[in-house]
């Protein structure tokens, strides 16, 4: 087997940029597009399907349809692991799946905003649904084999490390990239095109660049250059289930979910918590994200220096705690803080927040693909594809409930009778209040609180005393 060079890490990391940027710009602009607040309304946005919470009296339409994307999405990720797992090709068990996968994904991804009615329709409801259940779909196909990868290309811990430091990077330039969509659309606007138009044409010029950093890998890796695993000859049910009967993966798993529901609460909601509630211009989302992006990679050599002397599992409680003080300290941003001008409160979120963004980017993954390594010196049998889908399952779920219980809990301080007025009168509403948003972010803060008391639990030990013994050639 071939040695993993630093040109090929970053080959392979390249397509975490582009699939990172696609992912981001649904986390971040998905709800601001179909359930717009206030300040987007005045700015020129439209509703597109029915405002509030007009399923069963509880939930949004917006939050529906991405929560059901989101489950579907989740349930499929077993499903395209035992796929990949099994697969037999000749190119490999993953490379397959990322080349069929990335051009579709890239061409559903601009059709999720571009709903066929100009005004609230329930054409567009459906059309919403359907385009973002392909879109997870076919995210899964590319993500789920090529995260296995991580896996199976590196020989030892060092490289391990070194080439999810190398995604990771990839992933904030990406999700980075997704915050520069305002910038770009705002040049359009300012051009005399209309917002919803900007948009559109902003996120396909975002996706084809998507695309093609998503075709490096596929084409630019030979697989079984590194890895010669035989195929799994387990079915998805079987093979699921030895996953999950690990014990340690599971306690990761149950900090994942935890994590992911209070991260794409809060990353969901960033672009309101600085309209919103710090009161500053929508750009200034890009300049936020682009700091925490800055701060944090200047932590990335510190974190895998970290990981080496103190372990992954201390780093990962520390990252809780920073994100628990973030996200709390965002909860009574604004008016809340007076006292402390709205221009040094968004710095304070960017300065709490880097710390534990570093370590959520380099060591989760890395974690895995340890849990996988494990189960395979004692099972006998290579199943890091289902390990990594599982995880991607638990992190989908996560997401998925917040995706319910954001687009709620922003309506928090609306009235029912504000959104019925408005339609009556054929006028555009805000779909959410600031009261909604803050306590949007304080349930992300108490998300962590639990997270880390989850990761406690989680038997580090024993995971690497079992890799160094085989390691080591004992």
């Amino acid at each position: 087997m071939k040695t993993l060079t630093k040109g090929k890490m970053w080959c392979y990391a390249i397509g975490q940029l582009g699939w990172s940027i696609i992912s981001g710009l649904i986390g971040s602009w998905l709800v601001y597009f179909y359930q717009p607040n206030q300040e987007a309304i005045n700015d020129g946005m439209i509703s597109l399907i029915p405002q509030g919470r007009v399923v069963l009296g509880i939930l949004t339409f917006i939050g529906l349809v991405t929560a059901v994307g989101r489950i579907f999405d989740a349930v499929t990720d077993p499903l395209v692991g035992n796929w990949s797992d099994s697969c037999n090709h000749k190119l490999g068990r993953r490379i397959p799946f990322m080349r069929w996968a990335a051009v579709p994904l890239g061409l559903v991804f601009i059709l999720v905003f571009c709903a066929p009615v100009s005004h609230i329709s329930a054409v567009n409801t459906v059309w919403l649904f359907v385009t973002v259940l392909a879109y997870y779909f076919l995210i899964t196909c590319y993500c789920t084999p090529y995260t296995s990868l991580l896996a199976e290309l590196p020989h030892n811990q060092e490289e391990k490390l070194n080439l999810s430091m190398c995604i990771s990077l990839t992933f904030i330039v990406g999700t980075c990239i997704g915050y520069t969509a305002p910038v770009i659309w705002g040049i359009l606007i300012n051009g005399g095109m209309a917002r919803i138009p900007a948009m559109r044409i902003t996120f396909a010029i975002l996706s084809v660049i998507a695309t093609i950093f998503m075709l490096v890998p596929a084409f630019g890796i030979n697989e079984k250059d590194y890895c010669e695993a035989t195929p799994s000859s387990s079915n998805m049910i079987s093979s699921l289930g030895k996953t999950f009967k690990n014990k340690d993966f599971r306690i990761f798993v149950g900090q994942d979910i935890i994590y992911f529901f209070g991260l794409a609460m809060f990353q969901t909601g960033l672009p309101f918590f600085v309209t919103s509630l710090l009161q500053l211009p929508e750009s200034m989302t890009t300049i936020m994200f682009g700091g925490l992006t800055l701060l944090s990679l200047a932590y990335y050599p510190f974190v895998t220096k970290m990981a080496a002397k103190w372990g992954k599992k201390k780093l990962l409680i520390a990252a809780f705690i920073g994100f628990i003080l973030t996200f709390g300290f965002t909860a009574i941003s604004g008016e809340k803080l007076a006292f402390i001008p709205v221009a040094v409160q968004a710095v304070i979120i960017v300065v709490l927040g880097s710390f534990p963004q570093a370590i959520f980017g380099i060591i989760p993954q890395t974690i895995v693909a340890d849990i996988a390594l494990e189960d395979e010196i004692e099972t006998g049998e290579s199943r890091s594809g289902m390990f990594y889908a599982a995880r991607t399952f638990a992190m989908k779920l996560g997401q998925s409930l917040a995706m319910l219980m954001f687009t709620s809990l922003a309506t928090i301080g609306v009235s029912e009778a504000a959104f019925r007025q408005a339609a009556a009168a054929t006028k555009e509403t805000a779909a959410g209040s600031t009261l909604g948003y803050r306590v949007v972010a304080l349930v992300a803060s108490v998300c962590c609180i639990i997270g880390g008391i989850i990761m406690a639990f989680f038997n580090e030990k024993k995971v690497m005393s079992t890799i160094a013994k085989v390691e080591s050639g004992v």
